[in-house]
């Protein structure tokens, strides 16, 4: 049975439709590019993201940038001492925990000192001078307002890789040691560790 041809009003329809879909994808680019950097992660990326990925960032230089308070947290693979701090920024709060590296001998050490409670317990402000020089092993950054993903590609540009996960996707920073979890458009984490730790 012989195909309907297509008559002109047909051709015009898929004409407007084609105009249509480009206008909106043209649309789309034109928001990206408009979105504004958040200037703190600008001026972060040479005073924490790159020390970080070197394995070079201390506490004592976070906490100078962010002010914050030290605690020792307990877990079944042994202690950990975590800073904590809140920032807020002109898009709001955003959330910041980072893990100290610590010795075998230095967590044997704090073992002790925790006993066997299983509560957390914030540590003097002198301890966080003493512990000043601890390198940074893991930094996340939780923002508790939305933030959209063409505002964090704006401060850092685009991901070298762009995964999929159960809730969403992943944007990979292999140089920057970061990582950058979304939910539909909007920033749910940054998480930055050692470059060399990115590649095991």
């Amino acid at each position: 049975m012989p195909m309907p041809s297509l008559r002109t009003s047909h051709w015009l329809l898929f004409a407007s439709v084609a105009v249509l879909f480009f206008s909106l994808s043209l649309w789309m680019s034109k928001q990206s590019d408009r979105a504004e950097p958040l200037p703190w992660l600008v001026d972060w990326q040479e005073s924490v993201i790159v020390p970080m990925a070197e394995g070079d960032l201390s506490l004592e230089k976070l906490a100078e940038l962010a002010p914050g308070e030290l605690w020792l947290q307990p877990q079944a693979e042994g202690p950990r001492l975590v800073y904590r701090t809140e920032q807020e920024r002109e898009e709001g709060v955003w959330r910041l925990e980072g893990e100290l590296e610590l010795s075998d001998g230095e967590r044997n050490s704090l073992s002790k000192a925790l006993g066997t409670g299983t509560n957390e317990q914030p540590l003097s402000g002198e301890m966080l001078e003493q512990l000043g020089g601890h390198r940074v092993a893991v930094l996340n950054m939780v923002p508790m307002a939305e933030v959209s993903a063409a505002r964090l590609a704006a401060s850092i540009g685009p991901p070298r890789l762009r995964l999929r996960t159960g809730e969403g996707e992943a944007w990979i920073y292999p140089q920057q040691g970061l990582s950058a979890h979304l939910l539909e458009g909007k920033v749910q984490l940054l998480h930055l560790v050692p470059r060399a730790a990115m590649k095991h």
